[in-house]
């Protein structure tokens, strides 16, 4: 496991060792100048062996490499095609690296933006909840101000109707029986009027006793008198019906 920190390795001879892959991060060996990976079981190489900048030397011989490498590769059968080898190789293992890094950005771009979106959807979401409890919130408060107002109105109409009228809707059994109140004032009315006409009628016969019992009798006052008496009776005695009663009286 510490073989890729041998920093300092400058060539390197991996041959005929039946090796089926190399370390991930075999590219930690930056000064690696030199190497041999003849007759191995290597199919494809790590995505850090991009990273090998000094490479000048390589031979990929007798391997059973997948074919794009095989060809890239080509043949190291001396020194001008191992270092042509090792040239293209790494040319095409920067454009796999490249090619992986720009992939892992989408992957990353579309996470960020899955991401943003789920975000969004959620501000939405809680958006359209806030506007839904505020709409619920006014419709409560719209409903209450209507009943309120109900309320209200119903009140000012029954304050409106005579009292009466209320005594007798919130105590029914009253209404069957006559209010005894005004039965008293009707009695005291009554009396009162016929006291004033008692009154009167005794101040009539007074007057009429006085002027013709009286030496009064020569007064103005009592000439008037006097005559709208003579003047009523004979009325009377011309009434027919009074005429009878009076025959009738005087005969008895």
């Amino acid at each position: 496991s510490d073989f890729c920190s041998l920093l300092h390795l400058v060539k390197l001879d991996l041959s005929k060792n039946r090796l089926q892959q190399l370390p991930v991060d075999f590219g930690r060996l930056i000064n690696l100048q030199h190497l041999d990976l003849l007759n191995n079981r290597l199919v494809t190489l790590p995505v850090s062996f991009a990273q090998l900048k000094n490479l000048k030397w390589l031979d990929l011989k007798d391997n059973p490499l997948d074919p794009v490498l095989a060809k890239v590769a080509g043949d190291c059968l001396d020194e001008k095609q191992c270092k042509q080898a090792a040239v293209k190789v790494l040319q095409h293992m920067k454009a796999i690296q490249s090619e992986q890094d720009r992939q892992r950005q989408r992957k990353l771009q579309a996470e960020r933006e899955m991401e943003k979106k789920r975000e969004a959807e959620q501000r939405a979401k809680e958006a359209q909840e806030r506007e839904l409890r505020k709409r619920e919130k006014a419709e409560e408060k719209e409903r209450r101000r209507r009943e309120y107002d109900a309320q209200k109105a119903a009140k000012q109409e029954m304050e409106k109707k005579p009292k009466k009228e209320t005594v007798q809707t919130r105590k029914p059994a009253s209404s069957s029986r006559p209010p005894q109140p005004a039965r008293h004032k009707h009695s005291s009315w009554s009396r009162s009027v016929l006291r004033v006409l008692l009154f009167l009628l005794f101040c009539v016969l007074c007057t009429l006793a006085a002027c013709k019992l009286t030496e009064l009798h020569r007064q103005p006052l009592c000439i008037s008198v006097n005559t709208l008496y003579e003047d009523v009776l004979a009325a009377l005695q011309n009434h027919k019906t009074l005429q009878n009663m009076l025959q009738h009286n005087s005969q008895q």
